[in-house]
């Protein structure tokens, strides 16, 4: 029986496998997925789950669930060695394993890009994973838990002060669902005005959203900002020691909530660890079949897909274009991955992925968005309802569908939950102090990289 290793259990690897199983011949070949997680994110939920519109468990897809014929490892790939078709695994316990293959899928994902700026690891939160995004909603909700008990001053701003960075889709939907959060919550904190709460959205560009065109994009920041946020473009973060916020515009201020989406970069397995072709990026070099290689000449039995890899876009029309690392490419060349591998065993030729964009649409906050495609943009509450429906169709599973929508209902009568669970990033705490407040830790000597730990 021949063996199919996946490398990473994100979209593309989810919907390979899942394919795979369901194309698969009893006995024609085993599928194994190895990625650290136990399950795919559908990180388009991300900010929602920020916002509490989306309970956190149901933007996580499991693979166990979801893969009934496919082994499934919980481990991270320290190394390919596809001149002996040998990864090396790294399991969450045990000793390391050697995994031998027959066919090799790599769609390890990518990682969050950072740069080496003062203060920033020990501050900031990242908005790639379902622990970091429920982080985030209890970071703010503690704050102004803290806030509403303390006078006015220093300490009182600096809890209610929110920067993000990074003004792509994934920064600019975190920094909307914040902002109406924070809103939302003010009803609730009679002690905190609507003026006292800070929003800055930080990007290094002279615009934000670069997958819609300038007016559509013009038209967000202009949104943003009647709702009170501030949006700084041509703008970097230079430091945040100690949560001091430095931005290059010469601005300066105490933030207690910082969340970086700068942007992604490729899987340090691929561009470091592996024996098989990367560009200049770091990413896998893919034929238009997602075989890995040249179009002279592809990697027999190894293939790709993802934000790791470097597909060329046949629908662009240019030769050196590349599809973009997004949930819309790497959805469905995990689709096509699995068809061309099962035509691959059998002999049968391969497609080319080719997919016109179905158009950019991106949530602000509950009730607003954006949509664009081509010419046309739909704004406001439209445009949600088209984010909204878009998302719901696009999460794997009906049981994961029925889900979402009965929290959605849910909210709709009833309102967001503004329950902070902030301590069960400490879960030991009230059993070690028995109920001792002076042997409890004060929230102010805890750095924000430890309130952030699942």
């Amino acid at each position: 029986m021949r063996e199919i290793l996946i490398v990473g259990g994100g979209y593309a690897g989810f919907y390979t496998a899942w394919g795979l199983e369901k194309r698969l011949r009893r006995g024609e070949a085993r599928v194994t997925v190895v990625d650290p997680r136990p399950y795919m994110t559908y990180q388009p939920f991300l900010p929602e789950v920020v916002a509490g519109s989306v309970e956190a468990r149901h933007a996580a897809v499991s693979l166990r669930r979801h893969l009934h014929r496919t082994r499934v490892i919980t481990g991270s790939v320290t190394e390919v060695r596809n001149s002996a078709h040998t990864v090396t695994v790294r399991p969450q316990s045990g000793p390391e394993l050697e995994l031998r293959y027959d066919v090799l899928v790599m769609t390890a994902g990518a990682v969050t890009r950072t740069f080496p700026i003062p203060g920033l690891s020990d501050q900031a939160y990242g908005l790639k994973h379902v622990e970091e995004a429920v982080a985030i909603r209890d970071r703010l909700l503690t704050s102004f838990d803290r806030a509403a008990n303390l006078p006015h001053g220093p300490e009182r701003r600096r809890l209610l002060t929110v920067t993000v960075v990074g003004g792509g889709f994934s920064g600019v939907e975190g920094f909307g669902e914040l902002l109406s959060l924070a809103t939302a919550s003010l009803k609730h904190y009679p002690e905190i005005g609507a003026e006292e709460i800070a929003f800055h959205l930080v990007e290094a560009r002279g615009r934000i959203l670069p997958e819609v065109t300038d007016r559509p994009g013009e038209w967000v920041v202009r949104s943003l900002e009647k709702r009170g946020a501030r949006v700084h473009l041509n703008t970097q973060l230079v430091s945040a020691e100690g949560g001091r916020v430095v931005l290059s515009d010469g601005s300066q201020y105490d933030c207690g909530l910082l969340v970086w989406t700068a942007g992604n970069a490729a899987n340090p397995i691929v561009h470091n660890h592996t024996d098989l072709p990367v560009d200049a990026r770091g990413l896998l070099r893919v034929r238009a079949d997602l075989r890995v290689g040249t179009e002279n000449e592809a990697v027999a039995d190894v293939w790709a897909a993802g934000d790791d890899a470097s597909v060329p876009d046949l629908a662009a029309g240019r030769p050196d274009a590349r599809t973009v690392p997004n949930a819309q490419h790497a959805v469905r060349q995990g689709k096509l991955l699995a068809k061309n591998i099962i035509a691959s065993l059998r002999g049968r030729p391969v497609r080319n992925y080719v997919h016109h964009s179905l158009g950019a649409v991106a949530t602000l906050g509950l009730g607003r968005g954006v949509f664009q495609y081509r010419r046309l943009v739909i704004k406001g509450f439209p445009a949600w309802l088209m984010h909204r429906g878009y998302h719901l169709l696009a999460v794997p599973s009906w049981e994961r569908k029925a889900r979402v929508f009965a929290v959605w209902v849910t909210a709709a009568f009833f309102g967001r939950d503004v329950v902070s669970l902030a301590s069960v990033q400490q879960p030991r705490e009230a059993f070690v102090s028995s109920g001792d407040p002076r042997r409890v830790e004060s929230p102010r000597t805890r750095t924000p990289a430890a309130d952030s730990t699942p």
